[in-house]
């Protein structure tokens, strides 16, 4: 699945709009588990499961059948359910190829189609390839895998069982989550990675834009404090209110080394400021505003350094509109005011407001953008007319940025009530209650329901799991993984070895393909994962245990052998002249060591690349046959002054095949170079 940053903003519009629009994630009293069932995405009341038959999807209905030769030969199957607007498609490999087992991705913003790499990849591991056009919940999808099965069995001539695995990462967790808890015998095994958890949305965003709004002029030294051969004190050079707020967003989750790509952590070319989802707080929850900047317990009225940043940062100014520019349909266009307020922060934090010339009736928002140089609002498309209709000389328009700023710490007004999301208890007093005053709702429940179908994360899974976390990911934070494998094993107890794994995978985020030569793709894991619990249920082979790890602070810490480490990725240790970090002089020749392993039977390494100036111009390093632990020695002399990042990538397959293009795992070596 390809996450790249402007699929995860428009996921995070998508989950919005399924937000605002689902009454369901508010479940009547008086409802049967019959009636629940006849909406789209009820909260869980009871199991799908193999022989249920689902009121809403009961009539799939074939359209076209065909047969491919690309992107490998397959015969295509695609149709749609009968009184909806769900549609699937069936990639079914030839039969020579079949072994028994399909793979199914889901994610709320898909379509029908899968992509030419996962349908290869199902064709190369004997599956057939299911997708939908997904929407919130699992139903659809769990309507499709059953009626797959009756199409492959018919199509092969297939009389055995045919065993089924889902997967799918950031809002698609959500669902595979969601379809392990909420169905039973639709699925064998999952793949649920990048993980979200109920806290996730939208208080992730939200976190990382009040780290932006206090830390983004201090973010480049933090960035090479945490950055290879850097200080790792990140603290440093901060004063006593940066170093509090960076300590926060830390023990929330934040990944220290995701700073050293700050731009992204702290979204600066984001368009909404990570703010996405303060449409739905103002739909949820409209009194918040006001009771930040005027009660309490809250920042607007808190006597404190961070206190005085918020109200000294505070927009709220009415202006005049002095000239109205129009087009040649006489629909206001270019505002012209009379006085503008100084912006101390970022023009897309503010609100605009028309008002009447009295100044108290309010008429509605505007969009647009705003130049406080020229005094002009332009106006966007998309406008109301009643709005747009009422602007006439005279007229006031306020700017203000009260909800922008309010947003930035809703995080402490949502503290969970379950006790076992201790990241928060930073936010927690001695006895376990709040320190500041909460929320009548909790967000991210109420938009994780919707997501998932009800689910309400018991950990009571019904398939075998091995869920993938990377390291660096700063939208699903780390922690996510370590605390639903929790809730699972408090749930099935001693049964939990033997159903559930976290693989941790350092030096990815939540972005696919990787953004920068600093991070590795993350594809090929999935793909092991996916092969290595379909053995888990096939097979009773047991896959590579869970990753090692501790949770300190908000964050993961993973050892460094990969002996002790386990999971399948592997681990290098990169020296230049014996150390993480050297100063040198031009013209000097420096000698890199890497030392490669692979955890015990999780495969050889089959590719190196060396990059020695860090700008992802990686050139292959011949090491001779593939095998499980690597050294490679080699010199290099830079001849310009200058501050380099040079890395070594490295790859594993869990058969040691050179060529194949799935389940190649990969993970880099850094160090830094100073050359006066």
């Amino acid at each position: 699945m390809v996450f790249t940053k402007k699929f995860v903003r428009k996921a995070a519009a998508g989950v919005m709009a399924t937000v605002m629009l689902s009454s369901f994630l508010l479940p009547s009293t008086g409802a049967s588990a019959a009636e629940g069932a006849s909406s789209p995405n009820p909260i869980m009341t009871t199991l799908v499961t193999a022989d249920s038959v689902d009121p809403l999807y009961n009539k799939p209905i074939i359209d076209n059948e065909t047969d491919l030769t690309n992107p490998v030969p397959h015969h295509k199957v695609s149709g749609h359910f009968e009184g909806t607007d769900k549609k699937f498609t069936f990639y079914l490999p030839p039969k020579s190829q079949f072994k028994g087992r399909f793979f199914q991705l889901v994610y709320p913003l898909q379509d029908q189609n899968a992509t030419d790499v996962n349908v290869s990849f199902g064709a190369d591991s004997g599956a057939y390839t299911v997708q939908t056009n997904g929407g919130g919940g699992y139903r659809v999808d769990a309507a499709a895998a059953k009626f797959s099965k009756t199409v492959a069995a018919k199509y092969y001539g297939w009389s055995g069982r045919i065993y089924g695995y889902i997967y799918g990462g950031s809002g698609g967790s959500f669902q595979t989550i969601g379809a392990l808890e909420g169905t039973n015998r639709v699925w064998d095994g999952a793949v649920p990675y990048i993980t979200g958890v109920p806290t996730s949305i939208p208080n992730n965003f939200f976190i990382r834009a009040f780290a932006r709004f206090v830390l983004e002029k201090k973010a480049p030294q933090i960035a090479d404090a945490v950055s290879p051969g850097g200080s790792q004190n990140p603290y440093a050079g901060l004063n006593d209110m940066e170093q509090a707020v960076l300590r926060e967003v830390t023990k929330l989750g934040v990944p220290l080394r995701g700073w050293e790509d700050y731009s992204y952590l702290l979204g600066l070319k984001d368009p909404e400021g990570l703010l996405g989802f303060l449409a739905v707080l103002r739909n949820i929850d409209p009194a918040y505003v006001d009771d930040f900047w005027n009660k309490r317990g809250y920042l607007g009225t808190e006597q404190s350094a961070l206190g005085d940043l918020f109200r000294s940062s505070k927009v709220d100014y009415t202006s005049t509109i002095t000239q109205v520019t129009r087009n040649a349909l006489n629909v206001a266009t270019n505002l012209t005011l009379d006085h503008v307020p100084v912006v101390p922060t970022p023009s897309y934090w503010l609100d605009y407001t028309l008002y009447a010339a009295d100044g108290t009736t309010m008429v509605g928002k505007l969009s647009g953008s705003f130049d406080s140089k020229t005094k002009v609002f332009t106006i966007r498309e998309g406008n109301s007319e009643n709005v747009l209709e009422a602007i006439h000389n005279g007229a006031k328009l306020k700017i203000d940025n009260r909800w922008y700023l309010a947003a930035l710490t809703y995080h402490r007004h949502q503290v969970p009530k379950e006790s076992s999301y201790t990241t928060w208890n930073q936010f927690r007093a001695t006895d376990g209650t709040p320190i500041y005053p909460q929320r009548p709702l909790e967000m991210g429940s109420l938009i994780s329901g919707g997501v998932t179908g009800g689910a309400t994360y018991t950990g009571k899974i019904h398939a075998k799991v091995i869920m993938v976390v990377n390291l660096l990911d700063v939208d699903a934070y780390p922690w996510n993984a370590d605390w639903y494998s929790t809730r699972v094993k408090e749930s099935l107890g001693y049964r939990y070895d033997d159903n559930f794994r976290v693989w941790y995978n350092d030096n990815a985020d939540h972005i696919s393909p990787a953004r920068t030569s600093r991070l590795v793709q993350y594809d090929g894991l999935l793909q092991q994962a996916l092969r290595d619990v379909s053995a888990w249920v096939e097979k009773g082979v047991s896959p590579a245990r869970s990753t090692k790890y501790k949770v300190v602070d908000g964050q993961i810490e993973v050892p460094k052998q990969a002996v002790v480490r386990r999971g399948i990725q592997p681990v290098v240790d990169l020296t230049v002249n014996g150390a993480e970090r050297i100063d040198v002089s031009a013209g000097q020749t420096v000698n890199f060591v890497a030392k490669i392993q692979v955890p015990s039977g999780a495969g050889r390494i089959v590719g190196t690349e060396l990059d020695f100036t860090g700008t992802g111009a990686f050139k292959a390093y011949k090491f001779g046959d593939p095998r499980q632990t690597v050294t490679i020695s080699m010199k290099y002399k830079y001849t310009k002054a200058g501050t380099y990042y040079p890395s070594i990538r490295v790859t594993s397959q869990r058969e040691g095949d050179t060529k194949t293009a799935f389940a190649r795992i990969e993970n880099l070596g850094r160090v830094r170079v100073v050359v006066h």
